[in-house]
């Protein structure tokens, strides 16, 4: 398990953003590329760039999306595992956390973009984020392997 979170921190710590973490330690094994990945999950760091849900969370629901989601028309089967998958995920990470939503989490708000650059938001960037990112990783891999 520990080898997809170091991947999801070390992505972290190269600039990627807590969604892209997420999303890129997980995006191969449904067969997405990584560069696709990042781009898709990159509006949604930071609470998508508004302090709302927290990005390393977004990041793991749309490896759930990736991993359980449905695409064949009118598969309701489908489309309710999928989302008993994402509410178990959201549940996990709240009661692990506290909250889902960015800012609660960090303890600062930063609905604006300058609020990104106080220096609140900076020490919860490089602190808060890091074991928020683990943990969305660490929560889906447990929850992934419980169903193999």
């Amino acid at each position: 398990m520990e080898a997809k979170t170091d991947m999801a921190l070390a992505y972290f710590k190269n600039g990627y953003n807590c969604a892209q973490s997420v999303l890129g330690a997980f995006c191969r094994v449904a067969g997405l590329d990584e560069n696709t990945a990042f781009k898709l999950a990159n509006g949604f760091g930071g609470g998508a760039r508004c302090g709302e849900l927290c990005g390393a969370v977004s990041g793991a629901l749309m490896a759930i999306g990736l991993q359980y989601g449905f695409y064949i028309e009118n598969d309701i089967k489908q489309k309710n595992i999928c989302n008993e998958r994402a509410y178990a995920f959201l549940e996990k990470f709240k009661e692990e956390n506290g909250s889902v939503l960015c800012r609660d989490l960090l303890g600062c708000d930063i609905r604006c973009p300058a609020d990104h650059t106080t220096p609140e938001a900076k020490e919860a960037h490089s602190v808060r984020c890091p074991a928020l990112v683990a943990s969305a990783v660490r929560l889906l891999e447990c929850m992934i392997s419980e169903e193999a």
